[in-house]
């Protein structure tokens, strides 16, 4: 049934008088306009309509994390968005693509027009990555330094009072810290967890030190990356291990925050656990889409600009190639794949906390 009491048409609906005369090519204020720079300007503008999108999606899920209590029923909403921000991610990958048909001479007959305006000043993208987690502190050096410096005025300061506020991250964090699995009364999870993992880990260095078509060299290397890595096992349980290890940069989630995140993905199966694994995963997924979008850009700059310098002042190609390695959020649930165990090597829940994990009814009298 009709809604509306006045006629609703498509053109004016969409705005399109205002979209489709946004294009103004900055090569023809000097002459001839070079002609692939409209293409360069439509995708740039996609891309900052798709960050509206994905930021209205992250405003949505941050506002349940931002309550006391987040309940079981609206996990199902959130996974739901952040699948859609990790399809339109999915989407913008695909989309440098179509840039990649301009030559890097095509590129070169409107590059010089547009000093200084650079991706640095995109807003909606600097909203996104402070939303997620990706404060100064965590930045590369370059980016510490000059990530505020090439913004009007209005814009820093509106930024900068974003990073005051908390992040998705922060919310994750301590919406995992709430979680009520990591007391278990007389059961002891945590240390059958311990002897499973040092069980593996003495597995793994036999296995090393029996193989016989490896270098020595090698076989050492191989025996020193277990035993760092028995170190962080035995500094998840360890509080005073832990935060050392944390100040190192080892890890960014709190301990308690990991350990629950741990147990959700050790057991991912149990009906309670569920939707909070997929929302794990879509938090890995999401950083993953961002590391991949940071890498096509990294080398779509070096294939049109080899060494040049950014024209916003940045070294190109080398910092977005350090950006892609460095400027992560959830590197804390990418690195728990080092902690998870075989399924046939986790103990075994006692019946009274599977059936707090589970879906019981109790039968009619």
């Amino acid at each position: 049934m009709q809604k509306n009491t006045t006629p609703c048409y498509y053109g004016d609906y969409l705005q399109l008088d205002k979209i489709l005369t946004a294009q103004a090519p900055e090569s023809a204020r000097y002459g001839q306009e070079a002609h692939d720079e409209t293409l360069f300007i439509i995708v740039h503008q996609v891309y900052e309509l798709w960050f509206k999108q994905i930021l209205h999606e992250l405003k949505a899920v941050m506002a349940v994390f931002a309550e006391a209590e987040v309940k079981d029923q609206q996990l199902t909403g959130i996974v739901h968005k952040l699948k859609r921000i990790i399809s339109i991610q999915q989407l913008l990958n695909q989309q440098i693509a179509v840039l990649e048909t301009m030559t890097p001479q095509d590129f070169m007959a409107f590059r010089d027009y547009l000093v200084p305006a650079s991706g640095f000043q995109s807003i909606q993208f600097k909203m996104l990555e402070i939303g997620l987690g990706l404060k100064s502190e965590y930045r590369i050096d370059f980016d510490k330094n000059s990530f505020y410096s090439r913004l009007k005025q209005a814009d820093r300061e509106f930024l900068q009072q974003l990073e005051q506020a908390p992040s998705l991250f922060e919310r994750i964090e301590k919406w995992l810290e709430r979680m009520p699995f990591l007391q278990f009364d007389d059961f002891s999870f945590w240390q059958m967890y311990q002897q499973a993992t040092e069980q593996m880990l003495q597995q793994d260095q036999a296995i090393v030190e029996q193989i016989e078509q490896i270098a020595e060299s090698e076989r050492q290397l191989q025996l020193a990356e277990i035993g760092r890595t028995r170190e962080k096992f035995a500094a998840l349980l360890d509080a005073d291990k832990y935060q050392q290890l944390q100040q190192e940069g080892s890890f960014r989630l709190s301990q308690k925050a990991m350990l629950s995140a741990l147990f959700i993905k050790l057991y991912q199966e149990e009906p309670l656990f569920n939707l909070p694994f997929q929302l794990l995963t879509c938090l890995t997924e999401i950083d993953e889409q961002l590391t991949i979008w940071r890498y096509k850009h990294a080398m779509m700059v070096q294939r049109m600009l080899g060494s040049k310098i950014g024209t916003g002042g940045s070294s190109g190609h080398d910092y977005l190639k350090r950006t892609t390695e460095k400027n992560r959020i959830f590197t804390d649930l990418f690195t728990m794949a080092t902690f998870l165990l075989p399924k046939s090597a986790l103990p075994e829940l006692p019946l009274s906390i599977k059936r707090q994990l589970g879906f019981y009814f109790a039968p009619q009298r």
